[in-house]
């Protein structure tokens, strides 16, 4: 099989939203997810958005997606790595390694950093493999509808 990797592009709006909604509800949190099509569009064509694409024999495998921003202990920018995911069928095939890559190739020299939920084992025995540091963090949100009660 011939995988390709490539970088999504404001076309691409539609399979990217789709690939969204494909990992949204294989965590259960399908309900969550009110981007459009069009907005992603719009963030396609934003340099601090990267979307590499994942594509087997053609078919869309999977896909990572990141976020430029600054890190403001440390002044400089990191890359937020937000999703990577590759769909069910297209699995233990390298593709997650190779999305992985290829993000590297393209993060300027930036720290990648990510989260991944602390149950999901396979995740950190992958990212361990591709030799990257694994701490411990809660992650909160404090979404406004429950702090604008309190002010």
């Amino acid at each position: 099989m011939s995988t390709t990797i490539r970088r999504a592009v404001p076309a691409d709006a539609e399979l990217v939203r789709t690939l969204i909604g494909e990992i949204a509800d294989h965590q259960d949190e399908g309900q969550y997810v009110t981007v459009t099509a069009a907005r992603w569009r719009e963030l396609l064509a934003d340099d601090a958005v990267t979307v590499l694409l994942a594509e087997q024999d053609g078919e869309p495998a999977g896909y990572v997606s990141a976020v430029r921003r600054l890190h403001l202990w440390s002044g400089g920018d990191v890359l937020a790595l937000d999703d990577l995911y590759v769909r069910e069928r297209h699995r233990s095939a390298g593709i997650g390694r190779l999305l992985m890559l290829e993000l590297a190739r393209q993060a300027d020299g930036l720290t990648i950093t990510w989260g991944m939920r602390v149950e999901n084992e396979a995740a950190q025995r992958f990212y361990a493999r591709l030799g990257a540091t694994l701490r411990t963090k809660v992650l909160a949100a404090w979404p406004a509808s429950a702090y604008t009660p309190q002010l």
